[in-house]
């Protein structure tokens, strides 16, 4: 029963599609209460927690917003009392070259992926605190840990969670927090189906197990870290990529 999170309650952000979709789901078949997040599409958010079922409900909050995020929080406790799970999954990503950086890409880009992050740990901590335990998954990237030129916005973005997961994880062990992250490689998202043609099979070409990645792939290693499964572990960096990074 390793991977029985009955009764915990997770909070997946940016979890109307893609990676944060597939996550929220296994998280609920495996018996969490879900809290799926939203930015801006309330229609989207309620459709989602419909299909979902069970005890989910849904959030709109955009990352860039920290007060929005303290609310979420104080949603969360009034409603359940309790944190368990945090997923910081919310992310952007707009490709540049140097020289063509722009300071609002710059401002965006982190607000989101970064600062967004920074503040959900933040609120969750505080949560967890109270129950003396709980597991916060950061998703980084495949390029965060190996860098990507034209990406350099992004993977630094997201390169900052590499240090957010170890230093979190150092500060919330004695408290019975783990903090882990996982870096997807090439991964079937929205993102990944708008590259040209070129870009994509050239990406294709890296993974040594010849098949792009699927959301599902991502989700089962979210699962690995909110589980007893990994009671032992924090601080970690996991790679779910293909052998992209061999």
């Amino acid at each position: 029963m390793l991977l029985d999170i009955s009764g915990q309650v997770a909070l997946v952000t940016g979890s109307t599609r893609g990676i944060g979709w597939a996550t929220a789901k296994l998280l609920a078949e495996h018996g969490a209460t879900v809290v799926l997040n939203g930015s801006k599409d309330q229609a989207g958010l309620d459709r989602r927690v419909e299909e979902l079922g069970g005890h989910t409900s849904g959030v709109l909050c955009d990352a860039r917003d920290p007060a929005q995020i303290r609310q979420v929080y104080q949603q969360i406790f009034k409603a359940h009392k309790r944190l368990d799970i945090l997923v910081n999954n919310a992310g952007i990503l707009d490709d540049a070259l140097i020289g063509m950086v722009s300071d609002e890409l710059v401002t965006r880009t982190y607000e989101v992926n970064t600062f967004g992050a920074i503040h959900h740990l933040q609120g969750a901590a505080r949560l967890m605190q109270r129950g003396g335990r709980g597991s916060i998954v950061n998703l980084t990237s495949i390029v965060g840990v190996n860098g990507n030129e034209g990406q350099i916005v992004y993977s630094s973005s997201k390169a900052a969670l590499l240090g957010l997961t170890r230093s979190a994880a150092k500060e919330l062990a004695p408290k019975g927090i783990r903090v882990n992250a996982i870096a997807p490689g090439f991964i079937d998202t929205d993102m990944t189906r708008s590259l040209p043609e070129d870009k994509f099979e050239e990406r294709m070409a890296s993974i040594k197990m010849r098949r792009i990645g699927t959301p599902e792939d991502i989700a089962r290693g979210v699962l690995f870290f909110a589980s007893d499964l990994s009671s032992y572990v924090t601080g970690q960096v996991l790679g779910v990529d293909g052998g992209m990074l061999i």
